[in-house]
């Protein structure tokens, strides 16, 4: 916890690979102070089939999810930070985008909470 997930056009790895956006993105994610630097999860997940607006514009879009407890400036201020570091990455791209969702703690369950 937590994890992002980026959903990007595929195109868009020719300009920077995976690893280069992870990489940007979790300092990003870290530089917000809302996490433990070991429980970053991220994945980028390339479409080469999709549609954006009817048509095939180049896209990126993280989703975030989090655990409960922050408040909405706190998730306020992740989204514009990790918009402002992807524009960095991709300043011609002009469909950059971010939600945060919230897990609620009292249904999250991982593996590592199962009794032997």
């Amino acid at each position: 916890m937590p994890h992002f997930v980026v959903d990007c056009s595929q195109e868009l790895l020719r300009i920077h690979d995976e690893e280069s956006i992870i990489a940007r993105l979790h300092r990003a994610v870290t530089s917000s102070g809302l996490f433990e630097e070991s429980d970053i999860k991220i994945r980028v997940h390339p479409f080469a089939t999709y549609a954006v607006g009817g048509g095939r514009e180049d896209f990126i879009h993280t989703f975030a999810w989090i655990m409960q407890g922050r408040s909405v400036e706190q998730r306020a201020a992740l989204s514009q930070a990790i918009v402002s570091e992807l524009a960095q990455l991709f300043p011609l791209l002009p469909r950059i985008a971010v939600n945060v969702a919230e897990f609620e703690q009292a249904t999250y369950f991982n593996r590592a909470m199962l009794r032997p």
